[in-house]
């Protein structure tokens, strides 16, 4: 086996291992939330535990949890992050990042660290980078998969985001072998939080080990950049340009920035391309629309991220004694907004179970809410837009391959399909 296609299985596994992580029960999660809607819409217990799912949140598993379901629950705990805080994902998945994690900062620390990194995802800069990932995504791989007339289109939705998310970053992008490799540390990193005890040491262990090689990766990259004269639109060079609380940023600090957006940096966009791709492809009438009129893809991938989010639930913890619904929140409890619930709530969404583009626009959770909503969320529609319309274009009569089985959009977090295969003309 090449060097190349060892990175590549690696990257391969580590990803298939992130998602048999937090797999959970396997059950008809919507019916399950619709029950909970409908009777139980906040209950004082961690609902995602009793489904299979890891805790991120730090080893406490004393503290009191409370889970909400319906859409306007969802959106005020989302929304308030004064009341709701995120600090505590600081001592869980953080403690992989030496707790220096956007999504675990809270107050003023977080405005300043989003204000730092933000100006690199804004649509402005993403959609000059818009040519490069058409070509690349074309010429690199729908080209090169055209002729054979049949695929499983997850192994492109799971290299192509990282292909593009890690140029934009700024690693070189001549050596595609160690992109894998840092691709596959970052995952590795989600598969620290375990619900076995026992697996839990040993996989804490592999996460941490996988947190230095990506720290010594992201340092070469940022040493390399600013040796080059950080002149290029990539996000280390736009840091080491910047200024963070009235200074410059070391080469340390830098590094520990980057390395903390790495793990979702491709996990996000791979499994909802891969939905996006599911949805359409189980509707041959309404992807040869989507093929007729590209002005639909954006409202496609916007439908697939309500319909189907990858990441299913978010976690706070209150700042003070509080209610929800009547129910009592004390102080430092836990809550969790099941997003994929409130995504289908028949109170905000009309037929809230059907996959419909063309749906008047409202706020859905896929990509979070509030301060905390997803950083990179313009980038990873671009770069879902720019694919959809390559495979449409280079993979003509695109439809599912009758002699291998449907692909099953599952997970109880972290969601989608592990396969879509299809044939094409």
């Amino acid at each position: 086996m090449t060097s190349t296609s060892t990175s590549t299985s690696s990257l391969e596994r580590a990803f298939a291992g992130v998602a048999d992580n937090y797999r959970g029960s396997d059950v008809d999660l919507h019916a399950v939330y619709a029950a909970m809607r409908r009777d139980s819409p906040v209950v004082a217990e961690n609902f995602m535990a009793g489904l299979g799912v890891p805790n991120i949140a730090g080893q406490d598993a004393n503290r009191p949890t409370f889970t909400v379901f319906k859409y306007r629950d969802v959106m005020a705990v989302l929304r308030d992050a004064t009341r709701f805080t995120s600090g505590f994902i600081a001592e869980g998945l953080g403690a992989f990042f030496d707790g220096l994690i956007l999504t675990g900062m809270d107050g003023e620390e977080h405005r300043r660290a989003r204000a730092l990194l933000q100006p690199v995802f804004m649509p402005d800069v993403v959609n000059r980078w818009k040519p490069k990932m058409d070509a690349i995504i074309r010429n690199e791989y729908l080209l090169p998969l055209a002729a054979s007339k049949r695929a499983d289109l997850m192994d492109f939705a799971l290299h192509f985001p990282i292909r593009l998310i890690y140029s934009l970053i700024g690693f070189p992008e001549n050596d595609p072998q160690r992109i894998n490799q840092v691709a596959a540390w970052a995952l590795a990193i989600l598969a620290g939080p375990q619900v076995d005890p026992e697996k839990a040491v040993r996989a804490r262990e592999a996460a941490m080990e996988a947190a230095r090689m990506l720290y010594d990766a992201v340092k070469e990259a940022v040493v390399q950049v600013r040796a080059e004269g950080a002149t290029g639109e990539d996000l280390i060079s736009r840091l080491i340009c910047a200024e963070y609380e009235g200074r410059q940023l070391n080469d340390h600090e830098i590094t520990t920035f980057v390395r903390s957006l790495l793990p979702a940096a491709g996990e996000t966009t791979t499994r909802t391309f891969g939905s996006l791709l599911v949805l359409l492809l189980e509707r041959p009438e309404l992807l040869e629309r989507v093929r007729n009129d590209r002005a639909l893809v954006g409202k496609a991938i916007d439908e697939a991220v309500r319909y189907e989010p990858v990441a299913t639930f978010k976690v706070r913890q209150a700042a003070e004694d509080l209610e929800i619904d009547g129910v009592h929140i004390p102080k430092g409890a836990m809550v969790q907004a099941i997003v994929m619930s409130a995504n289908r709530d028949e109170e905000s969404f009309e037929h809230a179970d059907r996959f419909d583009i063309d749906r008047k626009a409202k706020p859905s959770f896929g990509f979070g809410f509030g301060p905390h909503m997803c950083i990179g969320q313009f980038i990873a529609k671009t770069e879902m837009q720019v694919a959809l319309n390559a495979v449409l274009d280079l993979l003509p009569n695109l439809r599912l391959d009758p002699a291998k089985p449907a692909p099953r959009i599952s997970g109880a977090q972290l969601r989608g399909p592990h396969e879509v295969h299809v044939v094409w003309d």
